[in-house]
């Protein structure tokens, strides 16, 4: 079974949120959204869209947003079949949260890792 396809989002935490979005946007060129984050569009080589987006996101700190895990950032895992992995995971005797997410922008889902980070897997809507 394949795990992990890719990386599709990477999260972390900030003391001000709306200044550190304003300096990446401001010295790093990345198009920071009101709704705090980016999304980079993949390309090839030649700059052609190639169908996927990895997004990027400042959140306060304190965010419950990666509880119950312990550090101030989350990665999000693009994952070929969730509900897979996710009882692949349980049978190996991991962390895995009861809960999971089904909507509009695909299906999610976590697991902690062994030194209590939250790790976000994402299985992406259908095309």
């Amino acid at each position: 079974m394949k795990r992990v396809t890719g990386i599709g989002g990477i999260f972390f935490q900030a003391k001000d949120p709306a200044a550190l979005g304003a300096w990446y946007k401001r010295h790093l060129g990345i198009a920071v959204q009101p709704w705090g984050g980016a999304a980079f569009d993949w390309t090839d080589d030649t700059g052609k869209p190639t169908g996927g987006t990895t997004a990027w996101s400042v959140f306060p700190a304190g965010s419950d947003q990666f509880a119950p895990g312990t550090a101030p950032f989350m990665i999000n895992y693009r994952v070929h079949d969730l509900a897979a992995l996710l009882r692949a995971l349980r049978d190996e005797g991991c962390n895995v949260l009861d809960k999971t997410d089904d909507g509009e922008y695909g299906k999610f889902g976590w697991v902690i890792d062994p030194e209590g980070n939250k790790v976000e897997l994402w299985e992406p809507p259908a095309p």
